[in-house]
């Protein structure tokens, strides 16, 4: 058994970390979150230019053919590193779904672009009163000459204010179960009748509600067929919780480095305090459950990759890291003590990453009922698609 990168992924890795630490140090990350913006339109075309934002497109797509692992790999040094940006969003919600059903015409209108770093992407989904699972909306598009038309409120959207083209999965028809009478709508995010508002989140992102107000869209801007999203969505979320995994993965390898660092200078009784049994054994906890949080994610990526079936893997390796980032978090503030809980302090950036990662896309009660079903526990059906909360 062979559980080492390949050395392509291994440079990769080494690449994006070296990066991200001359390109995204903590004193940007505090600019780019007060801004308007949320992002930079500068470290975001850097990115571009290596290749990220096509990680995953076929060099038709101006991508570089990689697999779910290697994006993997850039998000856990990007939650290393706290980097703010619409990554995610584009890559994972906006392109997937592009890529798994887009027709080639709408691959090739978005897919270069995105690649080049000339398009954001995201996807609108939630709506108020919607739980871990998507349930059952009314149906909120109609067809009308040609075109459907929209009305929905859509919540929890990432950058939908820097967005070029929004995602929007509605529903198109009563159906029996969650995936049932699902379309996916590509929405040009500045089409007549969409109002934004920004939403206070506990990890201090650019999320926003979205109402759609009778949006016109042209049938050749549905992805997949009529119905026919449900499938699509999730699948991507399954890739997106995972990449989400990963994320909150690196963050926590950061966070316990911080306060390694602290452990070995901070001196009391004579001596560091990283010396005291207690506080050893704090690090030891830290340590085996980051390592077993990436074995599960990597092993999740890897079947993903492969194209094989990694829906429990999935699960487990969210469930894990969200329970996993919170304690190591938790951990890192009770080393450092009161200091860290001041808005100057570096510890409160993976605290909150690790409390919103742990929500979004189903957190940790989602993923262990995805499993207990998995082991036939229960005769009830499996979970819906699972709903980007944050």
């Amino acid at each position: 058994m062979n559980f080492d990168l390949a050395e392509e992924q291994r440079i990769l890795k080494s690449a994006a970390r070296n990066f991200l630490a001359k390109e995204c140090p903590k004193e940007v990350v505090r600019r780019i979150k007060e801004s308007e913006e949320g992002y930079s339109r500068d470290l975001w075309g850097k990115m571009a230019e290596l290749g990220w934002m096509g990680v995953l497109f076929p060099e038709e797509y101006e991508g570089f053919g990689g697999s779910f692992l290697d994006l993997v790999l850039l998000a856990e040094e990007m939650g290393y590193h706290v980097c703010p940006s619409p990554f995610l969003p584009t890559v994972v919600l906006g392109c997937l779904p592009i890529l798994l059903a887009g027709s080639e015409d709408q691959k090739r209108r978005f897919l270069p672009a995105v690649s080049r770093g000339e398009k954001i992407l995201t996807m609108a989904l939630v709506e108020p009163n919607t739980g871990q699972e998507v349930t059952l909306p009314s149906v909120n598009a109609v067809s009308d000459g040609g075109e459907y038309v929209l009305n929905a409120t859509k919540l929890f959207v990432p950058y939908a204010h820097m967005a070029d083209c929004f995602l929007c999965v509605t529903r198109t028809r009563e159906g029996h179960d969650a995936q049932e009478g699902l379309t996916i709508f590509l929405v040009d995010a500045k089409a007549p009748g969409i109002r934004l508002t920004p939403l206070d989140t506990l990890e201090n992102d650019k999320q926003f509600e979205v109402v759609l107000d009778r949006v016109r869209v042209p049938q050749e801007n549905i992805l997949g067929g009529v119905d026919r999203g449900g499938p699509v969505v999730g699948d991507v979320l399954t890739k997106a919780a995972v990449a989400r995994a990963a994320e909150m993965v690196g963050g926590a390898q950061a966070a316990m480095e911080m306060a390694m660092q602290y452990a070995k200078e901070r001196v009391q009784f004579d001596r560091p305090i990283g010396s005291f049994q207690l506080v050893q054994h704090h690090f030891a906890r830290m340590w085996i459950d980051i390592h077993g949080a990436r074995y599960l994610v990597f092993k999740a990526a890897w079947k993903i990759s492969r194209g094989l079936p990694g829906g429990i893997e999935a699960s487990m390796a969210k469930d894990h890291a969200g329970r996993v980032c919170r304690r190591v978090t938790t951990l890192g503030h009770q080393i450092f003590a009161a200091v860290s809980f001041t808005m100057e302090h570096d510890m409160h950036f993976y605290y909150r990453q690790a409390m919103g990662g742990d929500l979004a896309f189903g957190n940790s009660d989602h993923h262990r009922t995805v499993v207990g079903r998995e082991l036939c526990l229960s005769d009830s059906p499996p979970p819906g698609p699972l709903v980007p909360l944050s």
